[in-house]
């Protein structure tokens, strides 16, 4: 037996694989789906089952492309209704994997067609539950994601979800393993923890909702408060896992062509393509495209695009570092972003050569912000999480979080200088990228972040701990 965690840090993701007697099954497979393919190549042994444990709202999921690729049937549980075949399983319906049996467990809450997987050895010992999105390590499933009824509220889907959780899996052995879709880092939850696998039993123990003595009416105002609005692109993910998609094979078509500077410009020109600069920070600071929007590859990348971008069909033409081509349209296109034009061939440099203009972003060390804090500190806007600057902040800094960037443009000063910082210098510089295509120049990056901030004397506010909040 062998069941094996494919965790994709970007998307704080995790899909599994599991095998046993010349057969496999994959849960939960992301958009690309040769590694499973290779994966059980290399084995010798056959797909047999693609499990999906619900339809995933952050990122498109590969189970058509790898049904289409190895014949594999794709298992939905009770009550889910693709438009693509598949079997829909009853709840307690069992299927065997070489030795192996995995039951169905239908637990709607965080959607009604939500679903865990328990995994059975050959002696019919419960070994795991791949627990998708209805249990998360140190968290549940936010309940405001379904496709819903028009009369379901999120209060019902959290009491719907409070009764799975004591009918379906606290039930179960303290000694099973908990496999969940996602860990921190993902918006499908609120305090997950960075761990990916952990027992029940501890989980009983360090997982505020799954409390003993909680009730139903606890469990759902401590599920339901503090959610933040879900990114704008998740309704369109769930919309192409529940009716299909494209194959990831000419995604790749698409977006794998050269273009020259003279062409891009001209596509840009005539279309509503845009720019998008996959480079690091510091690459970008010292020359861009005009108007071309940075989210770098080293970082959140395909969670920022999503929600930064938004429309999944917006044309995009990259400006990324030689040799990562398809790495970064392959990312895009596990959040529904098919419609990559091509990239930029030769790069900023090639750009540069053709005689055509660049822009740059100024950005200064902590020490400049520091040696201008008292002229400036009105001036100083924080572009982390209302959670981050709530733990410890700049005295008088004002946050406006990077995701909701556009509602706070009025607050900038039209002509004096400001500064603009986040943690470490990744979303500072997607903030100024975004800036400057709306016309606003008149600021100083702060490298490095807070964490570079806090290096210094500037005044900060006394530090909170997040979990506390």
């Amino acid at each position: 037996m062998m069941v094996e965690q494919i965790y994709t840090g970007c998307l704080a993701q995790g899909a599994y694989y599991i095998q046993s007697g010349g057969e496999a099954a994959i849960i939960d497979p992301l958009r690309e789906v040769s590694p499973y393919i290779n994966k059980a190549e290399a084995d010798g042994v056959k797909i047999k089952y693609i499990f999906e444990t619900h339809f995933h709202a952050d990122f498109v999921s590969g189970h058509i492309t790898l049904s289409e690729k190895t014949g594999a049937p794709i298992i939905y549980g009770p009550g889910a209704n693709p438009s693509f075949d598949a079997h829909i399983a009853k709840d307690d319906e069992e299927f065997r994997v070489g030795k192996l049996t995995i039951k169905v467990l239908h637990t709607p809450g965080h959607t009604m067609e939500s679903t865990t997987y328990l995994l059975l050895d050959e002696n019919r010992k419960e070994i795991a539950i791949f627990s998708g999105d209805t249990l998360f390590l140190g968290d549940v499933g936010r309940p405001d994601l379904a496709q819903k009824a028009d009369d379901m509220t999120q209060e019902d889907l959290a009491g719907i979800l409070y009764d799975s959780l004591r009918n379906k899996i606290m039930p179960l052995p303290d000694e099973i393993l908990v496999y969940p879709a996602h860990g921190a880092g993902s918006a499908c939850g609120k305090k997950m923890m960075k761990e990916t696998v952990d027992s029940l039993g501890n989980q009983k123990k360090m997982n505020y909702a799954l409390r003993a003595d909680m009730t139903k009416e606890e469990f759902v105002r401590e599920v339901t408060e503090g959610l933040l609005p879900p990114p704008s692109y998740f309704p369109l993910n769930v919309k192409m896992n529940k009716e299909g998609y494209e194959s990831i094979d000419k995604v790749l078509a698409k977006g794998l062509k050269p273009l020259s500077p003279d062409v891009l410009e001209a596509m840009v020109n005539e279309t509503d393509a845009i720019v998008l600069d996959v480079r690091s920070p510091g690459n970008f600071a010292a020359g861009h495209i005009p108007n071309s929007i940075f989210i770098g590859l080293d970082g959140s990348f395909a969670p920022w695009v999503g929600e930064l971008i938004k429309d999944v069909q917006q044309a995009i033409i990259l400006v990324v570092p030689d040799g990562r081509e398809e790495e970064a349209i392959t990312r895009l296109s596990r959040v529904g972003f098919d419609n990559t034009q091509g990239y930029l061939l030769g790069g900023v440099e090639a750009w540069e050569n053709a005689g055509k203009e660049l822009e740059n972003i100024i950005s200064n060390g902590a020490e400049d912000l520091m040696e201008a804090y008292e002229e400036t500190k009105e001036r100083i806007f924080d572009v982390r999480k209302n959670s981050e600057y709530l733990s410890e902040h700049i005295v008088g800094a004002h946050n406006t979080p990077l995701s909701s960037l556009n509602d706070f443009l009025s607050e900038m000063p039209k002509d004096d200088l400001f500064y603009i910082h986040c943690a470490g210098g990744y979303r500072s510089m997607i903030a100024a990228s975004i800036l400057k295509t709306r016309g606003i120049s008149n600021f100083i990056d702060v490298a490095g972040g807070f964490n570079a901030i806090k290096k210094t004397s500037m005044p900060l506010t006394e530090y909170v701990c997040p979990s506390t909040l």
